[in-house]
């Protein structure tokens, strides 16, 4: 699927969560849907554990 149409569809999803369920139900459609994505992400294996702890310069000596 075309990732314009995913945005589409997310900012779909944001715009009635945010319409018929207020701000907090927005918040709450955002943040899950963050989480799915980088749940994922993980399970797709463009992503790997370390990469949230490990420090952004990643030197290592």
């Amino acid at each position: 699927m075309n990732m314009a149409v995913v945005g589409m569809i997310a900012g779909m999803a944001l715009g009635f969560a945010g319409y018929f369920g207020g701000f907090g139900a927005f918040v709450l459609v955002a943040a899950l849907g963050a989480i799915g994505f980088v749940a994922g992400r993980f399970l797709q294996g463009d992503l790997e554990l370390g990469d949230f702890f490990r420090p952004r310069d990643d030197r290592r000596r």
